[in-house]
């Protein structure tokens, strides 16, 4: 049996006994072990996804300034398009059988790959903490609306619900994910649905088509928030489930099925979110503040508990999925523990996080954009990275030799290290962010004649793009040769 801070691939591991508690950590699944089809993946992406807070997304969008149409076309264009780089990322999985982490080290090394961990690993805490936050604001606002107590002593008790859910979750593993991902994809999506028959009579279509037109600048800048706020937030996870498949999937399947269960709810919550603030502004501002509980301020009394249900259950998906590939890049990362272990402290993080946000933090708007949009740019350098590598492989990766470095992957690649970091360093100094602590960024746009950081393309985000495509791109460039030497090796 493997314990899962070693690196000792492809030998199967039983669950804890009278627990459940999944032992595979950065081990490759073996082969008794895989099983499933292509369409088992829509569980747990469509679950993790289908969180009331997309409706949010549609006020986040019109804060660039745009129009309902242009809104419309790059937030569902955005979604897609991110949730699709997901889907090829899940390739890696079903040719590997190891999590995103592991197989990333066919692209950096044994040792190199901790970089991308650390990232990976800073990226699903982050995304933890802000779902966990948010189940606890959501509680509070309803109970005050219901007439009860919302203060303190709501808070401390719905944090400490939220995360057992979570953690217990997370240090468990993989089968009871599933099973929970099934049960709450059932439950949020009927109740997501009555939520949204119960709010149709707040959109005015009067004052949506009135909302002006955003210039280039604002549409990129939206579009480039849909990638970061959806697929981008995922892409170190995605090959986290398809490893459980068998190696015979067929990969169209793998990528359709993970695309479409992910893409589905956002595309339809954000479309809805879109609607329902661009109908009133002082909506509009209130969700800024508490996303999920402003959306609670129109419903009338009778459904706000289900309400509440739905709220939290949908969190707690995303953020399941989240700790429990946290737990697994902080092995990759270099912990020596099991993998319940690093589930456990991440979830001791992922609470004094949402300590801060809940009890601390002034708003949750700055802060969010400015943590998606920073830890955003190198993510999106390793995705253009690991994209293109997986489009030039011919071949299953080398079970054994990801947890060797003196293998055919090696200790250190130094050029897609170079690829993130130079990525990083002209995205960084091509967005800028509200939150204070974040000032330094944006010193290229003089440079490069856009305006500085209050000309019209200040808050376009392009520095996100910049890395993906430097990170595609060069691999394409640099790692081909490499690719094929490493295939080449019996």
């Amino acid at each position: 049996m493997t314990s899962v801070g070693e690196d000792r691939p492809d030998q199967p591991a039983a669950p804890i006994q009278g627990l459940g508690v999944e032992l595979n950590g950065l081990n490759t699944i073996h082969e008794s072990e895989r099983k499933g089809r292509a369409r088992d993946l829509f569980w747990p992406w469509f679950g993790a996804n289908v969180s009331v807070f997309g409706l949010s997304y549609g006020s986040f969008l019109l804060g660039f300034g745009i129009s309902f149409w242009q809104a419309t076309i790059v937030g569902v264009v955005g979604i897609v398009i991110s949730f699709l780089f997901c889907g090829f990322i899940s390739l890696a999985g079903k040719r590997g059988s190891a999590p995103t982490m592991v197989l990333s080290r066919a692209m950096f090394g044994v040792d190199g790959n901790r970089l991308p961990s650390v990232l990976s690993w800073l990226l699903t805490v982050g995304w933890e903490t802000v779902l966990t936050a948010l189940a606890v604001l959501a509680t509070a606002t309803v109970f005050e609306q219901l007439g009860w107590e919302g203060g303190v002593a709501t808070k401390v008790v719905a944090l400490i619900v939220v995360a057992a859910l979570i953690i217990a979750g997370g240090v468990i593993g993989f089968h009871l994910i599933m099973r929970m991902q099934k049960i709450i994809t059932v439950v949020t999506g009927v109740l997501t649905v009555v939520y949204i028959v119960l709010v149709l009579g707040h959109i005015d279509l009067g004052a949506v088509s009135a909302l002006p037109s955003g210039s280039f600048p604002q549409v990129i800048g939206g579009f480039v928030f849909m990638l970061t706020g959806f697929g981008l937030g995922w892409v170190n996870a995605a090959a986290d489930y398809s490893r459980y498949l068998p190696r015979a999937t067929r990969s169209a399947g793998v990528v359709g099925w993970t695309t479409f269960g992910s893409s589905l709810a956002p595309v339809i919550l954000l479309i809805f979110g879109v609607l329902l603030a661009g109908s009133s502004a002082d909506l509009n501002k209130a969700i800024a503040a508490d996303p999920i509980g402003a959306l609670a301020s129109l419903l009338p009394t009778w459904f706000l508990v289900p309400f509440v249900i739905v709220a939290v259950l949908g969190l707690v998906g995303g953020a399941v999925l989240d700790i429990y590939s946290s737990g697994l890049a902080l092995l990759s990362a270099g912990l020596r523990a099991p993998r319940y272990v690093a589930a456990g402290i991440d979830g001791v993080i992922m609470t004094i996080g949402a300590i801060y946000v809940v009890f601390f933090a002034p708003d949750f708007l700055g802060p969010f954009q400015g943590f998606l949009i920073t830890l955003g740019v190198p993510i999106a350098a390793w995705c253009g990275i690991f994209i293109a590598d997986i489009q030039l492989r011919r071949r299953d990766y080398a079970d054994k030799e990801l947890y060797d470095r003196r293998g055919r992957y090696g200790s250190v690649r130094w050029a897609p290290i170079a690829l993130v970091v130079v990525g990083t360093a002209l995205g960084w100094g091509l967005v800028t962010s509200s939150v204070s602590w974040l000032g330094w960024q944006g010193y290229l746009f003089d440079a490069f004649g856009l305006g500085g950081r209050s000309g019209d393309w200040a808050y376009a985000n392009l520095g996100v793009l910049v890395a993906l495509v430097i990170g595609y791109l060069g691999t394409l460039i640099f790692s081909r040769a490499t690719v094929r030497r490493q295939e080449a090796l019996a």
